[in-house]
């Protein structure tokens, strides 16, 4: 057999490609892992401030969306958090769980990336890194790549090239021209789990928040998510807007409740009652004190004014602006912060249990660069796991 065939050919070896060509390699067959930075695993790296926020243990087909949302079904379910959790454990990583099921690296995200090339080491993957891959194409019923390495030859080829965000790291649309090229349909790629922007003019009196966080409601459409909100200089940003972000789509407004749980018109009638203290110091006990003034300028409110000394309806005016903020987005900020990619190949396209391509055998899709997109919170990650799983088994 010619020195450059393989069984598997994976180009990329992120979180997805790793994983599937670990798996296959301890079946058995012979891998290679094309990567074309001088560094693997980057997105881990830098996931999590650095611990990696490795899966979440509530990950189901709930907190993914994507043009056909039941495909991911299976493949979730052939690989699950406790599967990536034990492998976790084989390897002694300590971690911890920070909030809601996210799981972090108790030291560095490194230990992450360690494990999986160990895992490819066990499965005697071979490495091709750096290296370029000029060009892909049939040959009989395999495929013949054309690399910055010289010419190799593989049964089946696994694309596992991730998405645009963070480009500074090497993110390219390679796997989506790709597929392009073999005849896959691409849903229109747009960044995800990122912060929102809007219209300098009008965010002109909420851009001096620029730091103020809060525990807010933000919905779009019948979505909404129950968490932090940042605000920036020039919008929105934190987990409530991260999460969002996926939801939203050009023209669509936001509703953001900025004190959940709480009636802030009713409070404020009853403190009317019961206080002599100015608007803005009963209001700063429920919100931080630059939100509450704001709101109260918004409003054209006297913040210094007693309580007592203010209509009732101004109270319950203020009250309902507080739990019924709507804003109009303009923009995001771009591949550049955006965390994952919304879109990718069409899922359509490909088989839910092998992720092969349906009308080109032997090529399979993996990890970010399908239109599979997770919540914030880990579940990016459990679908890299889970889709390299099922490949590296299939192939």
């Amino acid at each position: 057999m010619h020195p450059d065939s393989h069984d598997v050919a994976i180009i990329g070896a992120g979180a997805a490609g790793m994983m599937c060509a670990a798996i296959a390699g301890q079946r058995g067959r012979r891998v290679l892992l094309i990567e074309h930075s001088a560094h693997v695993g980057e997105k881990i790296r830098i996931s999590g401030g650095g611990r990696c926020n490795f899966t979440n243990t509530q990950a189901d087909l709930k907190h993914y969306i994507g043009c056909h949302p039941g495909f991911a079904r299976q493949t979730l379910a052939g690989y699950t958090p406790r599967d990536f959790i034990a492998l976790v454990r084989k390897h002694r990583i300590g971690f911890h769980e920070k909030h809601k099921g996210q799981l972090f690296c108790d030291d560095s995200s490194q230990r992450i990336i360690d494990m999986l090339r160990a895992e490819c080491l066990q499965g005697r993957v071979q490495w091709m890194q750096p290296a370029k891959v000029d060009d892909v194409r049939r040959q009989g019923k395999g495929f013949a790549l054309a690399t910055s390495h010289g010419n190799v030859h593989a049964e089946r080829l696994v694309v596992a090239t991730g998405g645009l965000p963070v480009p500074k790291i090497g993110a390219t649309d390679y796997g989506l021209r790709l597929a392009q090229r073999f005849g896959l349909h691409v849903v229109p790629p747009q960044p995800a789990l990122v912060p929102l922007t809007f219209a300098p003019e009008p965010w002109k009196p909420y851009a001096e928040l620029a730091g103020v966080a809060r525990a807010v409601r933000v919905r779009c459409g019948k979505q909404s998510f129950d968490e932090d909100l940042l605000f920036t200089h020039r919008g929105l940003s934190g987990p409530a807007i991260l999460q969002i972000s996926s939801f939203w789509n050009s023209g669509d407004g936001l509703t953001i409740d900025l004190a959940p749980g709480h009636d802030i018109g009713i409070q404020l009638r009853q403190a009317k009652a019961q206080s002599r203290q100015s608007l803005l110091n009963v209001l700063a006990q429920t919100l931080p004190r630059r939100l509450a003034q704001t709101w109260i300028q918004n409003l054209g409110l006297a913040g210094e004014r007693r309580i007592a000394e203010l209509p009732d309806a101004k109270l319950a005016a203020l009250g309902a602006a507080l739990a019924g903020w709507t804003v109009q987005p303009t923009g995001t900020e771009g591949w550049r912060k955006a965390e994952v990619m919304r879109g990718g190949v069409d899922t359509a396209e490909l088989h839910p249990v092998t992720l092969e391509a349906r009308q080109v055998p032997g090529l399979h899709f993996i990890g970010e660069v399908i239109d599979v997109t997770g919540w914030l919170g880990g579940y990016n990650f459990q679908w890299a796991w889970a889709s390299g799983y099922a490949a590296g088994m299939a192939v």
